[in-house]
């Protein structure tokens, strides 16, 4: 059997591949710091901002699995100079945005090139590397990015919005995308597309929806609070598009997400682990910022760099524990202390007061927290997306996405809820004058509330690795080359009979 020898420029090829995926992951959090200067300078209600983040989540994690199956069929170098190239146009219209309407047009499309893009560059990341060794090396490259891509975010958002200002927060996408494009024409291949590649339209009505559906549900939770109808409906009829969607999958000729691709037990696993560190992680970026910018008084610029420690420790988390363990030890090894070491980081910032406590307590919890998630995002993406057979790469990569796009806009979305209804609960049983240290010790008091639920998501997600994850080392060393799911099904046959 012909073996076709390894591209000698693919370590160029994970430079492209890690630059357009670090656009993407931390077009979620660059705004946020320069959110108040954009709330001011366009005059957006406080009810409105929250649109400048949900409509890029909402896109984002409700067309990922249509814009993997998009990759699988046009291919995926194909579409990932596409979403390059509209996601650098839109952020150049976000930036030029003169009202709130446009700029959240703008964003929502960044989360549809987004959605076409984060697919096909983990697809391609999964089949131009297909030695376990390089495979390795390489998933802990791209899951550094993947993890510490937020909090470089708010470094970002914070030095450009404080020296120039909150538009080139958007800007900055331009000459990234550029950059990606030129190197993506050089020195990414892709393989052939497969001919029995379909586009599942009802799959993709069905998927796209109902994550559409959730999403928004829980993002207007946030205003509107949980028992309201528009809430409730929005939750109920995403659960309800969902089922009909996996009933579907399990009919359709060519299925938008093949059924096998998340049965398995491993990936099923790894994808939910993603999806409960999301949840607790993306809460605390919004906790964070908030109390060091107005509680603790912080520049936009000083709150970003406090974040330097939590970039550090998840690339340390990703490339000195998790890519030189996985192969030696099982997944569930690294996924489940690695998640108790993230809840723990959770847990010391869970004490926080509204004097100066940055060294005693963020400091340490952040650098706990970036080496938990570190070797967790690291371990999941390579355990998700290892044995894929190729014309699934882009459906797999595609949930992997899905879970950690919808977990980040669940955890934003929940734990702020429960953040401020804490926080208005603390501030009625307290009468007199709302002063801002009452204010501010009401707000501490709601993060704190509402970051014990996060240890708790965290935990459980420890517990789900615990469980599902049964995967031996000797399989993860196995897992390196796609499988063709024919020749497993005979294998299967064979061991049976």
């Amino acid at each position: 059997m012909d073996v076709t020898p390894p591209d000698p420029r693919r370590w160029w090829g994970l430079v492209v591949i890690g630059v357009a995926q670090l656009m993407v992951v931390l077009d979620m959090t660059i705004v946020n710091i320069a959110l108040p200067s954009a709330q001011a300078d366009l005059g957006m209600s406080d009810g409105n901002r929250q649109w400048v983040i949900t409509a890029y989540t909402l896109a984002f994690g409700g067309l990922l699995l249509l814009g993997g199956r998009i990759a699988d069929l046009v291919g995926r170098k194909r579409t990932f100079i596409i979403g390059l190239i509209g996601f650098a146009a839109v952020s150049g219209l976000g930036g030029a945005a003169q009202s709130p309407g446009l700029l959240f047009a703008a964003r929502a499309l960044q989360g549809v090139f987004a959605a076409l893009l984060a697919p096909s560059a983990l697809s391609l990341l999964t089949t131009t590397f297909s030695d376990p060794k390089e495979r390795g090396k390489a998933f802990g490259v791209f899951g550094a990015i993947a993890g510490g891509g937020a909090a470089i975010g708010l470094i970002l958002g914070g030095v450009l919005t404080s020296y120039l200002n909150w538009r080139w927060c958007l800007y900055v996408n331009i000459p990234i995308a550029a950059l990606a494009v030129a190197g993506a024409v050089v020195l990414l291949h892709d393989q052939t597309r497969h001919p029995e590649a379909h586009l599942d339209v009802p799959g993709a009505i069905l998927g796209s929806g109902g994550l559409l559906a959730i999403v928004y549900g829980f993002s207007e939770a946030e205003s509107r609070g949980w028992a309201d109808a528009r809430v409730l409906t929005c939750l109920g009829a995403g659960v309800v598009l969902l089922v009909v969607f996996a009933y579907w999958q399990s009919r359709a000729r060519v299925p938008l997400l093949p059924l096998h691709v998340v049965r398995d037990r491993q990936r099923a696993g790894a994808m939910l682990t993603m999806m409960m560190a999301t949840i607790g992680m993306f809460g605390m970026f919004l906790f964070l910022t908030y109390y060091l910018q107005r509680v603790q008084g912080y520049s936009p610029v000083r709150t970003g760099l406090s974040y330097l420690p939590l970039t550090a420790a998840m690339i340390t988390g990703s490339t000195q524990i998790a890519a030189r363990l996985l192969g030696r030890v099982s997944p569930r090894a690294l996924l489940v202390p690695g998640m108790v070491t993230a809840a723990c980081g959770l847990l010391w910032m869970a004490r926080l007061d509204v004097r100066p406590q940055y060294l005693s307590h963020v400091l340490p919890g952040i650098v706990l927290l970036g080496l938990g998630m570190g070797v967790v995002f690291m371990t999941t993406i390579s355990t998700a997306t290892a044995g894929v057979a190729p014309q699934d790469a882009g459906a797999a990569s595609a949930s992997l996405n899905t879970a950690q796009q919808v977990g980040g806009s669940i955890g934003t979305a929940l734990l702020n809820t429960i953040a401020a209804s804490v926080t208005a609960r603390y501030l009625l049983h307290r009468p007199g004058p709302r002063t801002k240290p009452l204010i501010d010790e009401a707000s501490v008091h709601g993060f704190n509330v509402a970051s014990y639920w996060a240890v708790a998501v965290v935990l459980l997600g420890a517990l789900i690795a615990a469980v599902v994850v049964n995967a031996p080392a000797s399989a993860v060393r196995a897992m390196g080359a796609p499988v063709d799911p024919p020749a497993e099904r005979d294998a299967v046959e064979l061991k049976k009979g």
